[in-house]
C-alpha cells in the first residue's frame, strides 16, 4: 500500500508540474508575442510620422519653412486640367454603328475671357502636345518623390535620442490594447530601457517600476533601423503573475491535490485500524486467558467439593459438610461475580445501563464502603486511613454505581499493594466540585501506560504471565460511570512507591 500510494503520488506531482509548466509557456509566448505587437506598433507608429514628415516638408518639432510639394508645378500662376472622353457603339440589324473621340485641354492662365475651350478631335498636334504635357508631369513627379522621399525623413527621425523617439501615451495605450485582444487581463508594469551609454538608463514607463524578484520581459526596439540595432529595451513584469498562474491551473491542479490528499488520509486511516485491531486482538486474547483461569479456578474447586461429598472415603461428618458446602458456596459466589462483570460490560457497551440519580451524602457512603472493605486490609496485615474533609458533601448520582467505583478502585490498591498495604481514601472540596482520592503504597503504574488504563480488557504488561488474575475490565468500569456523572478521573503514579486515583465529581447545590 505504501509503495503503490507513493508512486501514485510521485506521478500525480509530476503531472501537476506539467500541467503547471505548459499552463506557465503558454503565459510567456502569449505576452512575448504581445510585446512584439507593442515594437512592431512602435516601428509603424514612427514609418507614418516619417511620411507625415515628408508630406509637410519638414520634421516633428522643426521651425523650417514648409516646402511647396505641388505635384503639379508650373512657372507661371493659374491651372490647367484637361479631360478624355471615347464613345463607341456598334450597330446591328436593328441600328448602325457610331464612334465618337474628343479630347479637352483648358489653361485658366492663357484662357480667353469667355473660357473657350480647346477642341482637338482629329488634329495630330494636339495628341503630341498632350504626350509632351504628361512626359513633364512624370518628370517633374520623379523629381518630388526624389526630393520628398519619407525614407529619408524615417533615416532622420531614427537619429533622435530614444526618449524622442518613444511617445509615451501612444506607447501606454499600444501595450493596453494589445494585452486585451491578446487575452492578458492582469495587471503589469512596464518600463522603457536602453544602455546606448554603457549604462543601463531608464526612460519611461510605470511609476515605481520595480521588479526584484519577479520574472521580467522583454523585447528589441526599433530592431528595424537602417544603421542597425541598438541597445533599446521595452520591459514588463507582472506583480501577480504567480498567483494568475495558479488559478488558470488550478482546475486540474486543485481537484488532484483533493483526491491524492483523500487518499493519504484514507491509506493513514487504514493503517492506523490494522494496528488498533492488532492491538485489540492482543488485549483480547490476553482477556480470553485470564477470563479462562478466573472461571476455571472456582468451576475446578466446585468441581472438587462436589466429588469430596460424593466419594464414600470421606467420612460425611456434619462438620465436613458444612466446611465443604461454605467453600461451594463461596467459589459460586466468585463464579458469578466474575460473570457479572463481564455481563455488566455488555450492558454498558450497548449503552442499555441505567443510571438512578438521587442526591445522597458521600463522606456517608464512603464511611460504610470502608467499614466493609477494611477486615480485607486487616487480613493481610495493612493499614487503611480515612481522611473524609469535606464538608456538606451531597452529590447528586447512582450510590449503587459510585459505591461499586470506589470498592473497584480499593481492590486494585489491595491486589497491586508492595508488601503491607496502606491505603488511604480522602475527600475535599475543591472549585465548587467534590474530590475523591484514593492513595496506595503499590508497585506503580509506568507513565506510559496512564492513558490506556481505561481501555476496556487493557491490562500493564508485566510479562508472559500476570502476576495478578483479573479481566481488565475494573477501570474501564469506573471511567464510564464517572463520566455517566459528569465527572472527571486522573493518575498520579511513581513506579514502586505507589498510585493516587482522583475522581472529581460536581457538588450538589440545592
Amino acid at each position: 500500500m505504501a509503495l503503490v500510494l507513493s508512486g501514485l503520488i510521485l506521478i500525480q506531482t509530476n503531472l501537476i508540474k506539467t500541467a503547471s509548466d505548459i499552463r506557465e509557456e503558454q503565459f510567456d509566448q502569449m505576452v512575448k508575442g504581445a510585446l512584439k505587437r507593442v515594437v512592431d506598433q512602435m516601428e509603424l507608429h514612427e514609418q507614418r510620422v516619417a511620411r507625415e514628415s515628408a508630406r509637410v516638408g519638414r520634421l516633428p518639432g522643426s521651425n523650417n519653412p514648409q516646402r511647396n510639394l505641388s505635384v503639379f508645378p508650373r512657372q507661371g500662376a493659374g491651372q490647367i486640367s484637361g479631360s478624355f472622353q471615347f464613345r463607341y457603339s456598334e450597330g446591328n440589324i436593328y441600328g448602325n454603328f457610331q464612334e465618337e473621340f474628343q479630347i479637352i485641354i483648358t489653361d485658366s492662365a492663357r484662357a480667353q475671357q469667355n473660357d473657350d475651350l480647346l477642341k482637338f478631335p482629329n488634329d495630330a498636334n494636339s495628341f503630341e502636345q498632350l504626350h509632351e504635357f504628361n512626359l513633364d508631369l512624370e518628370r517633374r513627379r520623379e523629381q518630388w518623390l526624389k526630393d520628398t522621399h519619407w525614407v529619408n525623413y524615417k533615416i532622420l527621425l531614427e537619429g533622435r535620442s530614444l526618449s524622442e523617439r518613444i511617445d509615451s501615451a501612444y506607447l501606454a495605450e499600444s501595450i493596453n490594447t494589445i494585452f486585451q485582444e491578446t487575452g492578458i487581463d492582469l495587471d503589469y508594469r512596464y518600463a522603457v530601457r536602453s544602455a546606448n551609454q554603457g549604462t543601463d538608463r531608464f526612460i519611461t514607463g510605470s511609476q515605481g517600476y520595480n521588479p526584484l524578484r519577479k520574472k521580467e520581459y522583454y523585447s528589441l526596439l526599433f530592431p528595424y533601423d537602417f544603421d542597425g540595432q541598438q541597445p533599446n529595451y521595452l520591459y514588463v513584469y507582472f506583480p501577480k503573475r504567480s498567483g494568475f498562474l495558479l488559478r488558470a491551473t488550478g482546475l486540474t491542479i486543485i481537484p488532484t491535490i483533493i483526491l491524492t490528499g483523500l487518499l493519504i488520509a484514507i491509506f493513514v486511516y487504514a493503517i492506523m485500524v490494522i494496528f488498533r485491531q492488532k492491538k485489540l486482538s492482543m488485549i483480547k486474547n490476553d482477556f480470553i486467558n485470564n477470563m479462562t483461569h478466573e472461571l476455571k479456578t472456582p468451576i475446578s474447586t466446585i468441581s472438587l467439593a462436589s466429588q469430596m461429598l460424593e466419594d464414600g472415603s470421606i467420612t460425611n461428618t456434619p462438620k465436613t459438610i458444612e466446611h465443604i458446602s461454605r467453600v461451594i458456596n463461596q467459589e459460586s459466589k466468585r463464579l458469578s461475580f466474575q460473570v457479572e462483570k463481564v455481563l455488566q460490560m455488555a450492558v454498558f457497551n450497548e449503552g442499555r445501563l441505567k443510571l438512578k440519580f438521587k442526591e445522597f451524602d458521600l463522606n456517608y457512603t464512603l464511611k460504610n464502603v470502608l467499614n466493609n472493605f477494611e477486615l480485607r486490609v486487616k487480613s493481610k496485615n495493612g493499614v487503611l486511613h480515612s481522611e473524609l474533609n469535606a464538608e456538606n458533601a451531597m452529590v447528586k448520582g447512582d450510590e449503587v454505581h459510585i459505591t461499586n467505583v470506589v470498592f473497584n478502585l480499593l481492590d486494585n490498591a489491595m491486589k497491586y499493594s508492595n508488601g503491607t498495604p496502606e491505603i488511604t481514601v480522602a475527600t475535599e472540596i475543591k472549585n465548587g466540585n467534590i474530590v475523591i482520592s484514593v492513595s496506595d503504597n503499590g508497585i506503580g503504574i509506568p507513565k506510559e501506560h496512564h492513558t490506556q488504563i481505561f481501555d476496556r480488557f487493557y491490562r500493564v504488561p508485566t510479562g508472559n504471565v500476570h502476576n495478578v488474575k483479573g479481566f481488565g475490565l475494573g477501570l474501564s468500569y469506573v471511567k464510564k460511570i464517572v463520566d455517566l456523572h459528569n465527572g472527571r478521573i486522573k493518575v498520579d503514579s511513581v513506579i514502586n512507591k505507589g498510585t493516587k486515583f482522583s475522581i472529581l465529581l460536581p457538588k450538589f447545590k440545592k
